[in-house]
């Protein structure tokens, strides 16, 4: 896989969710990377060597410790030492000529998610992809009820299919704060998916193969986990995805709802104007310069439940980062996808094919 050595290091160390943010592209400045250990010992070494210190001062010089990144932040899931393993296909759902549908478990740092996956027939080992599907209320959410069509489509194509059900979903484990925490839990669950795929040791299963597939919320949660995850995928694909500022998404979708949670979350982070710095440490517009995998996003131009211009604003970041990064605007098509949903497909899987076959 490209960068699979970088994608190690990368998981080894390391949501937005999809809930969003006001403010021009300009707002969302890289966060500062804490000094590495050895860069602050050579820069202090250095200064003993020249002789840079006062007269009289005996005491070798210590670097200031660095602070620690807000444990809700996307910084914080860069620093974190991500876990996914323990695939375990349960319960066959279905069998298709073309593929086998079970039911799976696997742990995400140190929870359990449930999920479908569709193994397609034949000889493998098959190339994966990660779905990452929308917001659907869990109180009513079914496993693997977000991304039917693409689920089917995609194992008919030859691909390994791995529906996460999310924390908080399904028969996946709960997560009390998840919510109040801008769900970023999501992107932790996509992290473990992806190495639970490569540790699962499943002849089935190439796992060095492996792409992320997200619509709506779940395009916010494809955003997130390329910043956090650099190198863990192959290549990425988002259809109608949320605002990458989550604080656009609660004023969006939560507070003309009236949602209780949004209070919850104020109260907790303090708002925009308030606390400035914890909203641009939770969008990943600050962040894209550390993205390595090719993106491409479909948006449908009459879409009224996520703007497109959402989408325009997250393609001129990563543009300005010089990333590989695609919009395909379909006319006509609003947020779900109707008429053009096959012909998007095709325009999707040729550009799986071209990065994971």
């Amino acid at each position: 896989m490209r960068l699979r050595g970088t994608a190690c290091a990368a998981a080894g160390l390391l949501l937005a969710v999809a809930m969003g943010c006001t403010g021009g592209a300009e707002d969302a400045a890289p966060e500062t990377s804490p000094t590495p250990a050895r860069a602050t010992s050579e820069r202090a070494t250095g200064e003993r060597a020249t002789g840079e210190r006062a007269s009289g001062d005996e005491s070798p010089r210590t670097a200031p410790s660095p602070t620690p990144a807000d444990p809700v932040s996307l910084q914080a899931l860069m620093q974190r030492a991500h876990t996914g393993s323990g695939l375990r296909l349960g319960e066959v759902l279905d069998r298709t000529s073309a593929y086998t549908r079970h039911a799976v478990t696997y742990e995400a740092n140190g929870l359990t998610i449930s999920g479908i996956m569709n193994i397609p027939e034949g000889e493998g080992p098959f190339p994966a992809v990660v779905l990452a599907h929308g917001h659907i209320d869990p109180d009513v959410y079914f496993s693997g009820q977000g991304m039917p069509r693409e689920q089917d489509r995609l194992a008919r194509s030859g691909y390994v299919v791995l529906h996460t059900d999310y924390r908080n979903h399904a028969r996946s484990d709960k997560d009390p704060d998840n919510d109040v925490n801008l769900r970023l839990g999501y992107t932790e669950d996509v992290i473990g998916a992806a190495l639970a795929l490569r540790d699962s040791g499943r002849p089935e299963i190439d796992g060095d193969r492996i792409g992320l597939f997200g619509r709506s919320m779940g395009g916010g949660v494809v955003y997130n986990t390329l910043v956090v995850a650099p190198g863990l995928f192959d290549a990425a694909v988002a259809y109608a995805p949320v605002s990458a500022r989550p604080e656009e998404n609660i004023d969006h979708f939560q507070r003309p709802n009236g949602d209780p949670v949004v209070t919850e979350i104020e109260e907790r982070h303090g708002t925009p104007e308030e606390n400035p710095g914890f909203w641009r440490g939770v969008t990943p517009l600050g962040h894209v310069d550390r993205v390595t995998e090719p993106l491409l996003i479909q948006h449908g131009s009459a879409d009224d439940t996520c703007p497109p211009e959402w989408s325009r604003e997250a393609v001129a970041a990563f543009e300005k980062a010089g990333k590989d990064v695609e919009l395909r605007t379909v006319p006509r098509e609003g947020h779900t996808f109707g008429p053009e949903w096959a012909s998007s497909m095709d325009v999707t899987e040729a550009f799986l094919a071209r990065h994971l076959r």
